[in-house]
């Protein structure tokens, strides 16, 4: 029960929901800020304040024995329009982030794109909008050169099928659509070539660091032995997980994912097209991606569905609320036997297991495996400084288990990022939804380690996993 000693463990963390400073120092608005105030619930400022507490949460991490943070980098920090113009207090800030976690001891792993396009580019149809593509990759050459020093763990997006999910179908996060699969499809199928040119580009440089890409990984089930539950199972993975791993480690996409793929969209009444020259791009980025980040908190059990669209979001944490029907696809069901959380999501770290040993197996060209976030979001009890968060420490205990389990089987995974570091901004859920190793007091910004924690520096310094 013991992991290597080059293992990471780190804390992860993204730009929108810890800096706050969301409309200071030269930083350009995103589709959030309007987002967020015509909901009229809860604004990502002042959040963490990491902007001004990064010194604090990076010198928590040398003392706690986090070894790796996750950070990603505002677009719009860098370039407040999402192009040509520069904003030269944001480049030093990730200076000084960056010098800051030398300094204690912390290797930065940057993501360029964590859900915040810059909001001139996502009023034009953000990854829906092809022009997007090479924007985006100019963004990230700048991003390359300039912190070559800095930095030598890149990511170019997180999540790509929460973006599509999000935007286009649930309609949870802008421009909040709801139920266009096709939208959907699209959008991610651009971030993809966008990933592969700044791949290319990145190598191309001649960089000594590693890049790749996270993606949101959740396994699927059918929830009876029935073939109707099966073949609902397999859709649901095929649009959610299948068409992307394809898309990294293939750069195309078979023919069982293309001919579900097409099937939902023209349920849907929609098209999808693709420019040939993308298999290019991606075909040759699949051979250079350094690793996958799998960010895991929950598995499905899939039920056959022939009736409409019908979606509801849990966004407050009310249990039992949530539903997730879509047309052509199937049913998401709770799982007698299976906890969940008061957000209605699965705790099933076999699941973790199960789509770490399919990309081994199904995808072997792949190098190495970051599990880059899991935690579990809960309604911390802050009893005068103290926080006694047990079922988080048993939640990331189990899913620990499920990992090592697969580095004794073979598989190259090479270090594990809890979401989150500190307590940040939830994007459909504010502040009540906390998942941090660290208390924040969101008035006066101070920082309580929690009893996860100390129980996460115990495992982090002996590499050894016990309770």
């Amino acid at each position: 029960m013991r992991f290597k000693d080059d293992f990471i463990f780190g804390g992860a963390t993204a730009a929108y929901q810890c800096e706050g400073s969301s409309k200071c120092y030269g930083k350009g608005k995103v589709a959030w800020d309007d987002f967020l105030e015509k909901e009229n619930r809860f604004l990502a400022d002042p959040a963490s304040d990491f902007y001004h507490q990064y010194p604090v949460d990076l010198n928590l991490c040398r003392m706690f024995g986090i070894n790796g943070i996750r950070v990603s980098i505002s677009w719009s920090r860098i370039f407040p329009k999402g192009v040509k113009e520069i904003n030269q207090e944001g480049i030093d800030f990730y200076h000084r982030v960056f010098q800051e976690c030398r300094k204690q001891g912390v290797e930065p792993f940057v993501t360029l794109h964590h859900f915040d396009t810059p909001d001139e580019l996502h009023k034009k149809g953000d990854f829906l909008n092809r022009e997007i593509i090479d924007q985006f990759v100019e963004y990230a050459k700048f991003c390359f050169k300039e912190y070559q020093d800095e930095v030598n763990y890149w990511f170019t997006f997180n999540e790509v099928w929460p973006v599509g999910v999000n935007q286009y179908i649930v309609g949870n996060f802008p421009p909040a659509i709801k139920y266009d699969i096709e939208k959907a499809v699209i959008s991610m199928h651009n971030m993809m070539v966008a990933h592969a040119k700044a791949v290319l580009a990145y190598k191309k440089m001649g960089y000594q660091g590693k890049i790749g890409i996270i993606h949101s990984l959740e396994t699927k089930y059918p929830y009876t032995d029935c073939d109707e539950d099966k073949k609902a199972a397999k859709k649901e993975d095929i649009l959610a997980n299948q068409f992307l791993l394809d898309a990294t480690f293939l750069g195309k996409y078979t023919e069982e994912t293309m001919e579900v793929i097409q099937e939902l969209i023209a349920i849907n009444h929609g098209s999808f097209h693709i420019d040939e020259k993308d298999f290019v791009y991606m075909q040759e980025a699949s051979k250079y991606n350094d690793y996958l980040g799998i960010n895991y908190y929950q598995s499905h059990f899939i039920k056959a569905y022939n009736g409409e669209n019908d979606i509801y979001h849990n966004g407050t944490g009310d249990k039992g609320t949530s539903r997730f029907r879509l047309k052509g696809v199937g049913e998401r069901m709770f799982k007698e036997g299976i906890e969940r959380t008061d957000w209605d999501w699965l705790i099933y770290p076999e699941g973790l297991y199960d789509m770490i040993k399919r990309i081994s197996t199904c995808y072997p060209n792949y190098k190495s495996i970051y599990i880059t976030e899991n935690g579990m979001g809960y309604k911390d009890d802050f009893e005068n400084g103290v926080i006694m968060d047990e079922p988080r420490i048993d939640y990331i205990y189990k899913h620990l288990q499920w990992v090592l389990k697969a580095i004794e089987e073979g598989v190259n995974v090479k270090g594990y990022f809890v979401w989150s570091l500190m307590d940040v901004f939830s994007w459909s859920n504010g502040y009540n939804k906390r998942y941090g190793l660290f208390y924040v007091d969101f008035e006066t910004q101070k920082r309580y380690p929690k009893a996860s924690a100390y129980w996460f520096k115990r495992v982090a310094s002996s590499k050894e996993l016990t309770l």
